[in-house]
């Protein structure tokens, strides 16, 4: 997915109350940017790290740019994509060009479906004849060990909520899937971080046991585009057992 306009190099000053951050621009001016993130973004707020924003070209907007892409430390940093709005969209451009087959052919998708109890999933794939498949989609970005991407990088209720939705889907007749994906691409397994939160790797074994099948997609960052292009191991004993 391209971005749609020029993003723009800034330095990082402070992320605070979750979704603000105040960037540093090359002229030395300090603004104030919109930071689309609710997870903790552990990891990836270090003052003075290589940050790019997006302009909305909207003036009457509050906060007319969005915090985007930043450059992890060291000689060999790598681009991550903090912005948890961008995955729906990846993901939407990444089915409709058919670039995994695991997810199979499908005649129409629809994206933030209702289902569940109160709950909307965030791309629906629907075909004649054949059960629907239920994605929802997690953006990825922590990784604490060279290598390993890790989800999530905070307790997240919400996400344990959307693994059981996904088992009464299966449990229904439909095929569900949990797509993990990672806005980086320096590493080349995943896993869960039990640690941050125990309880959704409990509801994620569950979930698999249940019949959810669950994938995680590595993704190319550049400043001109995030790009969906390589799928990686999950691993995960509870899927070593069912293989």
């Amino acid at each position: 997915m391209k971005f749609p306009t020029p993003l723009i190099k800034a330095v990082l000053v402070k992320r605070y109350k979750r979704f603000l951050a105040d960037v540093e621009l090359e002229d030395g001016s300090i603004i104030t940017v919109h930071c689309p993130n609710p997870g903790s973004m552990m990891g990836l707020k270090e003052p003075g790290s290589q940050v790019w924003i997006s302009d909305s070209q909207n003036p009457k907007r509050k906060l007319r740019y969005t915090f985007e892409l930043i450059e992890t430390p060291g000689k060999t940093g790598a681009l991550v994509g903090i912005n948890t709005n961008m995955p729906n969209k990846i993901c939407e451009e990444t089915l409709l060009a058919g670039r995994f087959s695991q997810f199979g052919k499908f005649e129409t998708l629809r994206r933030e479906v209702k289902y569940g109890e109160n709950s909307r999933i965030d791309i629906l794939l629907s075909s004649q004849g054949v059960p629907d498949t239920y994605i929802e989609v997690k953006s990825v970005t922590l990784q604490r060990q060279s290598g390993l991407h890790e989800f999530p990088d905070g307790v997240t209720e919400r996400g344990r909520k959307h693994l059981g939705e996904l088992a009464k889907v299966v449990s229904n007749g439909e095929r569900a899937i949990m797509l993990y994906l990672i806005q980086r691409d320096d590493g080349d397994r995943f896993s869960f971080a039990r640690d941050i939160d125990p309880l959704y790797g409990r509801a994620f074994d569950d979930a698999v046991a249940q019949g959810v099948e669950a994938y995680a997609i590595r993704c190319k960052i550049t400043p001109e585009a995030i790009i969906a292009n390589k799928m990686i191991e999950i691993d995960e004993p509870v899927l070593r057992r069912i293989k």
